[in-house]
């Protein structure tokens, strides 16, 4: 069974043209096979048409994530970064067809392989590896590290360390989205939410609770499966009784899709905001894609798989190479043009880590309590600081009056 599904993500991975012209002209690139719906009368279009500057801004943000992920790998390895990271490389089109398909007031919340959404969303590289290192100009001031990554400005709530856990969050997402239009008196004109997840936790009892009540109340939500064949170390058809996750809704309608594709997945995503968002309930996505890594930087990621099926996939479906042969073969860029955006971001990024590096550590006295509790409930209300703080060596403990008890 896992076989054929490898097999079903590597097919048509290859542009189909309808046109090809050298020219910087709006081009038609065919989708065909990239979609399975189900309970849906239409479905995603099976072509779409695509321009030089949004190719070339999709491989950007892709290259970038690529870098971003792999200097994590290294810095890990040299333990400049401890404790969890959970890398994202393999899994880009996803995320960038995402936020393609997005505006700035939908709503996003992830698991913890967290890192790349925060960058599709606005975040600096320096943001997002000052928070892996530590530092005070983490995006989280580093109180969340690789895990729990968050920008409520950008629409970004975050990575969540418990597996399932942001899907019950996203649907309350989703119902302020519903219930801002209802409002606003455009009930069926809504912006949506959508909540990732890995198909490790799609069979997640809150997952199941939070579809029940979305479908009760027909929330604009969009329960997107980032299906990567593995659950951890388990392959699907060890780990669940149901491999087809976009029906795993039941009687709530789904679309799987290409997730190796990125105009396939930005198609799919229009597609179910638009129907979400026009009051007709949540949707499902099953988005199949692949990880290089491990789970996690504690997974070599060989044990259960082998690097043959790791380099097939590299080869073969790559999201990055897909785009970088689409911009080629319609004339948008050549690879010399390519190879110079390359190295510019290569460059970016350890320019970015630098910044990091340098980037001081928070103070334990001034910062460590600091959004923990409040003097009141009013917005943008000081932080109240507690009287004792204990730390892990007792006599590093911080008191208020100065003294130890």
């Amino acid at each position: 069974m896992f076989a054929s599904s490898l097999s079903n993500l590597r097919r048509c991975m290859r542009p189909t043209l309808t046109a090809r012209c050298f020219s910087t002209s709006p081009q038609t690139v065919s989708l065909d096979g990239m979609f399975k719906t189900h309970l849906l009368e239409t479905g995603p279009a099976n072509e779409v048409e695509t321009t030089k500057e949004e190719l070339w801004s999709m491989y950007e943000l892709m290259y970038t994530m690529r870098r971003m992920e792999i200097t994590c790998d290294n810095e890990y390895k040299a333990r400049t970064i401890r404790g969890f990271c959970h890398l994202y490389d393999g899994q880009e089109a996803v995320a960038t067809g995402i936020q393609t398909a997005f505006d700035a007031e939908d709503k996003w919340i992830t698991s913890y392989r967290c890192h790349c959404v925060a960058l599709a969303r606005g975040a600096a590289i320096s943001e997002i590896v000052g928070e892996l290192f530590g530092v005070k100009t983490g995006i989280t001031q580093a109180k969340g590290g690789s895990m729990h990554m968050y920008m409520k400005d950008a629409g970004f709530y975050g990575g969540q360390g418990i597996v399932g856990a942001q899907v019950p969050v996203g649907a309350g997402l989703a119902f302020a989205q519903k219930y801002k239009a209802e409002l606003a008196g455009h009930p069926n004109q809504m912006n949506v939410a959508v909540a990732c997840y890995g198909d490790g936790a799609a069979n997640q009892g809150q997952i199941w609770e939070a579809a029940n009540m979305a479908s009760l109340w027909k929330l604009p939500m969009i329960f997107m499966i980032e299906n990567n064949q593995y659950g951890m170390g388990t392959s699907i058809d060890r780990h669940s009784s149901i491999t087809e996750y976009y029906k795993m809704g039941n009687h709530i309608p789904g679309i799987q899709v290409n997730g190796n594709n990125v105009l396939s997945m930005k198609e799919a995503v229009r597609y179910a905001k638009e129907w979400a968002g026009s009051g007709n309930g949540p949707i499902y996505v099953e988005a199949k894609t692949y990880r290089y890594h491990g789970h996690s930087m504690s997974d070599p990621g060989t044990t259960y798989r082998n690097r043959d099926e790791i380099n097939h996939m590299r080869s073969t479906s790559d999201p990055l190479g897909y785009v970088k042969e689409l911009l080629v073969s319609l004339g948008f860029a050549d690879e010399a043009e390519i190879k110079e955006l390359e190295k510019n971001i290569r460059k970016m990024v350890q320019s970015e880590v630098l910044k990091a590096k340098e980037s001081p550590r928070p103070n334990p006295e001034t910062d460590l309590m600091e959004h923990v509790y409040a003097t009141s409930l009013e917005p943008n209300a000081k932080s109240e600081y507690p009287a004792h703080i204990r730390m892990p060596n007792y006599e590093k403990s911080f008191w208020a009056d100065g003294k130890m008890d």
